[in-house]
């Protein structure tokens, strides 16, 4: 594969609007029976701490996800942005729970609001339970159907280039721009399945991955690239992943040691289950590094400092860099040479890792993107 050109990385951060804490078991699941309780609830006053510490620490964004027990973004980014100046917000959208249409309208609020801090993480769910729950009964394909569909239609009445739309899942009358004044929020979107690589290869700006070994990364990109350039497109990549760092190697793999001695085995039994019911293919590549392998800390590194430990507990992201902060920075700049120039990181728990990585971490990426220019 020819080597990319390169550009400066993005450094963004996670928000834990569902409850936050020190434990891999304190936010991401049901927080009953055997998981252990999130020590911090998601109050306004501590995501505030979180985000001015994520523009304290010179991060570029911060994620705000959605989800089953997650607080609204649209609310949450709302407020937030009103407490930093430069931050931007990744503001995490499931299509089949709006109208593209309202959506565009909140966006172009959002865009006035955050004076253009605005970008757009754009999921379709996991899991056909969770999407049921919610009142959205279409199973996997058919919402990533809908999503290409959403964005078509978002697009057109932001623009307002559009015709009338009379399509499967959505209607439009045209008319005209939103906010004609105002940038369109980058689409960042997500997916390993099929159906899931057709909707990034046509609508998306950056196509989001969770953190695989980089010989998984570098197939993906590929592919990806091949499927864009098919369309006449171009997109951006990115890594959505846990990061465990510290003055020395050893430090950092005595931690996540601790972390994995105080979950009961049978909570990891029982998180495995919930996970191997769910139909996105991405968490079944997550789900499928820790296989076969042992239960210490090391034993569940993939690849050199990725460490899949975190996938045994929680959906989602399920992988983390561990070691030294030379370390961790390095595996990410041989994540940037295959072509990543977006890294969503986040740490447990996120307002003291915001500023531990912030003075530590973000200073030696930093010294990466000037070598990552054109």
């Amino acid at each position: 594969m020819p080597k990319p050109a390169h550009r400066p990385i993005e450094i963004d951060w996670f928000l834990p609007t569902n409850g936050d804490g020190r434990h891999l078991t304190s936010s991401g699941l049901p927080k009953v029976g055997l998981f252990q309780q999130g020590e911090r609830a998601p109050t306004l006053d501590y995501l505030r701490q979180v985000v001015r510490a994520a523009e304290l620490g010179n991060f570029d964004g911060i994620m705000v996800p959605t989800a089953s027990g997650f607080e609204d973004p649209w609310l949450i980014t709302a407020v937030l942005a009103q407490e930093v100046q430069r931050l931007r917000f990744l503001l995490t959208v499931r299509p089949g729970l709006e109208l593209p249409a309202y959506s565009a309208h909140r966006a172009a609020t959002l865009q006035l609001l955050s004076n253009g801090r605005l970008d757009l993480h754009v999921v379709s769910g996991s899991s056909r339970f969770e999407q049921r729950s919610l009142g959205d009964f279409l199973e996997h394909d058919e919402r990533y159907a809908r999503t290409a569909e959403f964005l078509q239609v978002f697009q057109a009445v932001w623009s307002g280039h559009g015709q009338p739309h009379h399509g499967r899942y959505y209607r439009s009358g045209g008319g005209s721009p939103i906010a004609p004044q105002a940038a369109a929020p980058a689409i960042y979107f997500g997916g390993a399945s099929n159906a899931a690589e057709q909707v990034g290869a046509a609508h998306a700006q950056t196509y989001l991955m969770w953190c695989e070994p980089p010989q998984m990364i570098a197939e993906r990109i590929l592919r990806m690239r091949e499927l864009a350039a098919t369309r006449g497109r171009t997109l951006r990549f990115g890594l959505r992943l846990h990061v465990f760092a510290a003055p020395t190697d050893e430090q950092a793999w005595a931690h996540v040691e601790r972390l994995l001695e105080e979950i009961p085995k049978e909570a990891i039994e029982q998180a495995q289950l919930q996970m191997a019911a769910y139909e996105s293919v991405g968490q079944s590549r997550q789900t499928g590094l820790v296989k076969g392998r042992g239960r210490r800390a090391r034993e569940l590194e993939v690849s050199p400092n990725l460490w899949a430990g975190v996938g045994l507990v929680r959906g989602g992201a399920g992988t983390a860099l561990v070691g030294s902060y030379q370390q961790v920075a390095d595996r990410i700049e041989a994540y940037s040479q295959l072509g990543v120039e977006c890294f969503v990181l986040s740490g447990f728990p996120h307002l003291e890792e915001a500023i531990h990585l912030g003075a530590e971490l973000v200073p030696l990426l930093r010294r990466i993107s000037p070598a990552c220019g054109p």
